[in-house]
C-alpha cells in the first residue's frame, strides 16, 4: 500500500493535529530551537534539523553547517521508501517551521518518489530549491518541477 497522500504543514498545524491513523511525519526544525511537540499517536516520525537557506545565493555563497546535506537526503530518501514499502497505507505529513518551503520541498519530492496524492501541490510554489536539488542528487530520475507562482 504505502504512502497514500502526502501534505505538508507549518510547526503549529503539525503540533496541533487532531487523530490520524496510519499518519507519519517528517519534522524540519530549525537548529537550536526545541523538537516539534508532536502528538504521541504518529506511526513513524524523522526528525531533521537545518536552516531555510539555499547556499550559493548572495547571503550564503556556501554550504554551511546546518544547511540541508545529502546525509540529510538520504535519510528522507530511506524514511519515504520505508513508509511506501510498507503494507499500511500511510499519510505523510511533513512540516516546517511556516509550513511553505522545507516542507514543501520535501513533499513535492515524497509525491513525487511515491506517485501519491499531493492535494496542496498548488501550495509548493515556494518550495526550497536547494533541498529539493539534493533529494533528487540521491534519487535521480524524478522529474519534478516547483509550481509558479499564484497570478496576481
Amino acid at each position: 500500500m504505502g504512502v497514500a497522500a502526502v501534505d505538508f504543514v507549518s510547526r503549529e498545524v503539525a503540533e496541533n493535529l487532531l487523530f490520524y491513523p496510519d499518519t507519519a511525519v517528517i519534522s524540519v526544525t530549525d537548529p537550536g530551537k526545541r523538537a516539534a511537540a508532536l502528538p504521541v499517536w504518529f506511526r513513524e516520525v524523522l526528525r531533521l534539523s537545518f536552516y531555510d537557506a539555499v547556499p550559493g545565493d548572495e547571503f550564503i555563497p556556501v554550504p554551511l553547517p546546518g544547511c540541508f546535506d545529502r546525509k540529510m537526503a538520504r535519510l528522507v530518501v530511506d524514511f519515504v521508501d520505508h513508509l511506501h514499502a510498507a503494507p499500511a497505507s500511510y499519510r505523510l505529513i511533513v512540516h516546517c517551521e511556516e509550513g511553505v518551503s522545507r516542507s514543501a520541498a520535501i513533499a513535492l519530492f515524497a509525491a513525487a518518489r511515491t506517485r501519491a496524492q499531493l492535494p496542496g501541490r498548488e501550495r509548493a510554489w515556494r518550495a526550497n530549491p536547494w533541498v529539493l536539488d539534493q533529494l533528487i542528487a540521491i534519487a535521480p530520475g524524478l522529474d519534478i518541477e516547483i509550481p509558479a507562482p499564484p497570478a496576481g
